[in-house]
């Protein structure tokens, strides 16, 4: 198992991921009930997916927080981020949901938020080196 030392710039992207993750966790949740008429996306989607948030907050944090970390939950960060954009694009236009245009807006800002999340801890990852086991 290869193990990688946080660059500075993967430490501060896992962290700003695990903050954005839960600021949208609390909204989607605590919200889910006064977003859904506005977006036209089902309270129920609302809710799976802010909840969704909160354990993938802290396991961005936790991994945050190492001196370092094993290459595969980094890429396994880096995939999950990209099967987010997936799940929003197919939401979006998937046909099962029929968004309103604030729906699609609100769609696409969180699809491109994680979309730069992920490049800046590709970045940081491509900056890590590797660490001793």
């Amino acid at each position: 198992m290869s193990l990688v030392a946080m660059s500075p710039l993967l430490r501060r992207a896992l962290t700003a991921d695990a903050v954005v993750s839960l600021a949208a966790g609390f909204a989607m949740t605590l919200g889910a009930d006064l977003l859904s008429p506005w977006l036209r996306l089902p309270t129920s989607l609302l809710l799976a997916a802010g909840l969704s948030l909160f354990p993938w907050a802290g396991f961005l944090m936790w991994l945050a927080r190492k001196p370092a970390v094993p290459r595969a939950a980094i890429w396994t960060v880096l995939a999950i981020n990209a099967l987010w954009i997936v799940e929003s694009a197919w939401v979006a236009v998937g046909g099962q949901f029929s968004p309103s245009g604030w729906g699609l807006a609100f769609i696409a800002a969180q699809a491109l938020g994680v979309l730069v999340l992920l490049e800046l801890e590709f970045m940081g990852l491509r900056r890590s080196s590797l660490a001793a086991a």
